[in-house]
């Protein structure tokens, strides 16, 4: 008996096993999963800090603007800038950024750096702002890094004075972001290290049936049907256990039907091969010239040369009679007609022991079977009712019907069959009582070829016998058989 407990330290790190396997795959999904995740709050904290970062810049772009819209109408270039460079430096101070305003023609009149006062600055967002257009650009310079530009329009009674353009850096949000996805990776690597841990553990539980049937099968190959897998949980591997189980006990029952099959079949050939030899050597001996004692056991050699014969016709026949190899050749037969010949053609053995054979036909039944394969069935249920019934005893055949079947009866009132033997008659070579078997003739096929026959027409035979008082068997075959 196998009972799961655990596997071998050795198998739990064989890395081409199922659970490295299954192990390793839900980890790739789970590390798939986590990067997928990974990289959305990455892009999502980005977003929203360079969102909430523009918007503090508009708002500062806006207020310049406003601050500086009257001074763009002056007439006098210098004096416009007179005023506005102040108001451009104090912000750029407050914001750590550039900022720029242009009048409506484009021309510098203020820079927090004072490098493109006077100079015409055609930036494509001081353009769109003298358009009329807000935006908002971020652009990452090999020697600055990520900067925003920011450019709103200064209006003055709906009309478009100037522009104001300011530019951050925004390479601390980059930095910020960078600490972020360290954290999550570090978060996402403890992540997986537990789940790797709690998934090996999880499937080396889980798996641990596997192991049992390995186990099992092993020592099936080896021939050893003895085996059972034990599993105590209430899951699919529970119901494969019992399965398997149920299977490796039909096995072993094969396994022992098989032994006893050679067993019988050694000897009830070897029995008379021996007596023709013995008879054989008995006959090279006699040194008498009497006719009569040669005759003698040349009809005995005769006889068990016919016994032999007769078993090795029942093999051929338990052969034929596989369900894969058989064709049923189905044909509508009156089964009264069938009957009567059958039991004709038994009355002279019947005679031979004073047993009154008797046909009874309740009714007239055509169903449709294999007459030469039934008609086999029928004969050998009947000559062993004939063969176990003592002299001057009585056997009864009967045709009728019941339910959705077509029933043959057999009823003697021969020695009977003991009630621990019923289940196993139609076992093959399996006799009641072999030393009388023996005597009678029998080879213990009868039964089982006709058990075989009947139940490849979807047939059924039952049994009912007490001993000393005799047995029926009835042959019960389908009215409407499925073809």
């Amino acid at each position: 008996m196998v009972i799961i407990l655990g596997i071998g330290h050795n198998k739990r790190f064989n890395f081409v096993s199922l659970r490295w396997k299954l192990v390793s795959t839900y980890l790739l999904l789970v590390v798939i999963s986590i990067l997928v995740i990974n990289v959305f709050i990455s892009q999502t904290i980005l977003n929203i800090y360079i969102e909430q970062t523009k918007s503090n810049v508009l708002i500062r772009a806006n207020i310049v603007a406003n601050d500086i819209k009257n001074f763009m109408t002056l007439d006098s270039e210098n004096e416009a800038t007179v005023y506005v460079n102040p108001i451009v430096e104090k912000y750029s101070k407050e914001i750590k950024g550039r900022v720029i305003v242009v009048d409506k023609h484009g021309v510098v009149k203020g820079d927090s750096n004072k490098e493109f006062i006077g100079r015409n600055f055609k930036h494509i967002e001081i353009q769109n702002a003298l358009k009329g257009q807000t935006s908002a650009n971020i652009y990452n310079f090999k020697e600055f890094g990520h900067v925003l530009y920011v450019a709103v329009p200064a209006i003055v009674q709906n009309k478009i004075v100037g522009a104001t353009l300011i530019s951050v850096s925004i390479n601390d949000i980059y930095e910020n972001l960078k600490q972020v996805n360290y954290n999550l990776c570090l978060i996402s690597l403890a992540c997986v290290s537990v789940i790797a841990v709690i998934s090996f553990i999880f499937l080396d539980f889980s798996l641990r049936p596997v192991e049992g049937f390995t186990k099992a099968i092993n020592s099936m190959a080896k021939g050893d049907f003895k085996q059972k897998v034990e599993i105590n949980t209430n899951d699919e591997f529970k119901r494969m256990a019992d399965a398997f189980n149920a299977m490796i006990m039909k096995l072993d029952q094969v396994d022992k039907q098989r032994n006893e099959f050679v067993a019988n079949v050694s000897h009830e050939l070897r029995t008379p091969i021996s007596s023709i030899k013995l008879l054989s050597e008995s006959l090279l001996h006699q040194n008498e010239d009497n006719i009569q004692i040669y005759r003698e056991f040349m009809e005995d050699i005769a006889a068990e040369a016919d016994r032999l014969n007769n078993i090795i016709i029942e093999l051929l026949a338990l052969v034929d009679l596989d369900k894969e190899k058989l064709q049923i050749n189905y044909k509508t037969t009156y089964m009264n007609f069938l009957l009567e010949k059958i039991v004709n053609r038994l009355k002279p053995i019947a005679e031979k022991k004073n047993i009154k054979l008797n046909l009874k036909l309740d009714e007239k039944i055509q169903i449709k079977i294999d007459s030469d394969k039934i008609q086999q069935a029928i004969i050998n249920i009947i000559d062993n009712a004939i063969k176990y019934t003592p002299e001057g005893g009585k056997v009864q055949v009967s045709l009728y019907t019941k339910d959705k079947w077509c029933v043959i009866e057999v009823r003697d009132n021969g020695i009977g069959i003991p009630e621990s033997s019923l289940s196993q008659i139609f076992d093959r070579f399996y006799r009641v009582d072999k030393a009388r078997s023996r005597k009678t003739g029998g080879t213990g096929l009868g039964l089982s070829i006709a058990k075989q026959i009947v139940t490849l027409h979807q047939g059924i035979i039952e049994v009912e016998s007490k001993v000393g008082k005799g047995s029926s068997f009835y042959i019960k075959i389908p009215n409407d058989i499925n073809l």
